[in-house]
């Protein structure tokens, strides 16, 4: 990491309140946890009081298992984006540039340019239609946060041979695909997959993740990655949860049909609304004054309204490339019809 880019980085905004009085739209995580999860992690205490198992294996097979990969590929870390760190660590050195996607995940930019690398930014739409030769990686984020879209898994592949054949590693962040029945591309040659356990379990306090690779790669982030990096509770409850086959189902079949029926009001309520495969909708909120019946709209107008409500939604302004949008996390059917009742007066 380049002592001289930390000192002046500056913190990537996210969504997320910390006041338990606001109802959170602004964070992508699910509303609901895998029934039994918290006596996994108050049962995890005891063992706590030993250093946890180096490595660990059950947490590996779990993961393995999650994803359908070899054990031997998954390489635990606290949370996702600490996969993505030791990832861009690794890949990216000082004068280096990345292949990084916009509107996207503000962290790939801030992490590259820690390692004293450059972003070269890239519309997500176009992402794996870039020259991996010209680059030291290349990021891809699926499904893409905010928008919401994931991208076909024979658009990937190829772009993961092409960066097979540049020598260019791929970076694929699949924080949100666990929502969807897509295949992940764990395992896949000169690929490293960053896993999070926060979103889909609901559980971003336990910070849990993982990254897959395989050969050379897989290799040096395990020797990397730091001995016992994760506690004790977070092995055993991240182990349990991505054992809950039926949870994800149920999970995905519930974000997919209550995601349509936000994404349908929006759109009856004259908002342009993007098409997402993610727990989240991302839309355009206009300009002031455009609102249909001559009042104020526009993203600070959805804000206010919003946060006289009690409720927080994320103002998409502080992804590169968006200036009149509004990401909303998918939650239950009676926490929306609160923030519908708010939109329907913007």
């Amino acid at each position: 990491m380049n002592f001289d880019t930390a000192r002046d980085a500056d913190r990537t905004p996210h969504g997320s309140s910390d006041d338990p009085s606001v109802l959170d739209f602004s964070a992508n995580t699910n509303p609901r946890v895998p029934e039994g999860a918290g006596a996994v992690y108050r049962d995890a205490f005891e063992a706590a009081r030993t250093y946890p198992e180096e490595p660990p294996a059950d947490y590996r097979a779990a993961a393995a298992g999650y994803v359908d990969c070899d054990a031997e590929a998954v390489i635990p870390t606290p949370g996702g984006l600490a996969a993505l760190r030791l990832a861009i660590d690794l890949a990216v050195g000082p004068g280096d540039t990345v292949a990084v996607p916009y509107p996207s995940f503000g962290e790939y930019a801030r992490e590259v340019r820690l390692q004293g690398g450059e972003p070269a930014f890239v519309s997500q739409e176009e992402i794996t239609d870039a020259d991996p030769a010209e680059h030291a990686l290349a990021i891809v984020c699926n499904p893409n946060n905010p928008t919401g879209n994931a991208y076909p898994d024979g658009d990937l592949r190829v772009f993961a041979e092409r960066c097979r054949e540049a020598g260019t590693p791929l970076l694929v962040d699949e924080a949100f695909l666990g929502f969807t029945d897509r295949p992940s591309l764990a395992g896949e040659p000169g690929v490293i997959v960053a896993r999070s356990l926060t979103k889909l379990f609901g559980l971003p306090g336990i910070r849990a993740g993982f990254a897959v690779a395989t050969g050379a790669w897989r290799e040096a982030l395990a020797n990397a990655r730091r001995t016992w990096n994760l506690g004790t509770p977070a092995l055993a409850t991240g182990a349990y949860c991505m054992r809950q086959t039926e949870f994800v189902r149920e999970t995905r079949d519930r974000v997919a049909d209550e995601r349509e029926r936000v994404r349908t009001a929006l759109a009856d309520l004259g908002f342009d609304v993007h098409r997402s495969d993610a727990p989240f909708l991302l839309f355009d909120a206009g300009a002031a004054g455009d609102g249909d019946d001559g009042g104020e709209r526009g993203v600070d107008a959805v804000l206010a309204r919003a946060a006289d409500a009690g409720i927080a939604v994320r103002d998409a302004r502080t992804f590169r490339g968006l200036d009149s949008h509004v990401r909303v996390a998918v939650r239950t059917p009676a926490e929306t019809d609160r923030l519908l009742e708010v939109l329907r007066d913007v």
